[in-house]
């Protein structure tokens, strides 16, 4: 099973790597923004759409049996009891605005894409500006750029950067909003870096201490959630349910409690 798992985790940065480097060309050349969402602010473009479409290429070549689960609407069914969930660029409002943190996160998952039933498998999270691939398996660690990386330990709540993100609709940035104010009393201080997957894998190498947020889908975190598990991250929904759209939360086990108990006291 570790030699499968591996050739998973393979596949999957390979092709991150590879759509990393077609959005970054896509970048330099120009975006263009297709189409808005469920809001006016939620955006995708061109380049969105033709990074997926090339990841589900690739996929179908070299593993034709397994499903498909793309940000930008490409399904396919799983014959194979793998499904493959792909955000082809996480942080496409950084993207269009040239900000540098935005990345291609790939996960392999066994069943289908539903976060409180599936087993991730292998998943990988390509910064193309960076350079940095982050890679993980179940069971096997978490890497960045083949070098193992682990969260940060034994931080107190006074001393721990938090990483968050907010909704796109108006409503719910205020209640998160709201939410932030309490939060950043209590620990050293915030940061809002606009992808999920970044988040996540900088929460792994040990740049951030914790990271929560509500209204994610699940290509959002399927790769960078299991990164971060695989580098000793706690990575959970409320009251102990699995992390899902509702609410994400993630940190070192030490300090999950506490975070867990600030954002929803």
């Amino acid at each position: 099973m570790t030699s499968a798992v591996d050739e998973l985790r393979s596949i999957a940065a390979d092709i991150a790597r590879e759509g990393g480097a077609l959005a970054a060309r896509r970048r330099n050349e120009g975006v263009s923004v297709a189409a808005s969402k469920s809001s006016d602010e939620d955006i995708v473009t061109l380049a969105d759409r033709e990074v997926e479409t090339f990841i589900r290429e690739r996929l179908l070549e070299l593993r034709p049996n397994d499903g498909f689960f793309g940000e930008e609407g490409a399904r396919d069914s799983s014959a194979s009891g793998l499904t493959w969930l792909v955000d082809p660029i996480d942080g496409t409002v950084n993207y269009l605005y040239k900000i540098g943190f935005y990345g291609v996160s790939i996960a392999v998952v066994e069943g289908e894409a539903d976060p409180s039933t599936w087993t991730a498998l292998a998943g990988a999270v390509m910064s193309p500006i960076a350079d940095e691939l982050f890679t993980a398996t179940n069971g096997g660690g978490a890497f960045l750029n083949g070098t193992p990386i682990r969260v940060n330990a034994d931080v107190p709540l006074n001393l721990a950067l938090v990483a968050t993100g907010f909704a796109y609709s108006a409503d719910v940035r205020g209640e998160q909003a709201e939410v932030l104010t309490r939060v950043v009393t209590q620990v050293r201080d915030i940061r809002r870096l606009g992808a999920c997957s970044i988040d996540l894998c900088s929460l792994a190498a040990g740049r951030v201490d914790a990271y929560f947020e509500r209204e994610l889908s699940p290509w959002d975190y399927a790769a960078g959630g299991l990164i971060a598990r695989e580098a000793g991250a706690r990575v959970e929904g409320l009251n102990g349910n699995a992390a899902t759209g509702e609410m994400l939360i993630a940190a070192h086990p030490s300090l999950f409690p506490s975070i867990h108990a600030l954002i929803t006291d």
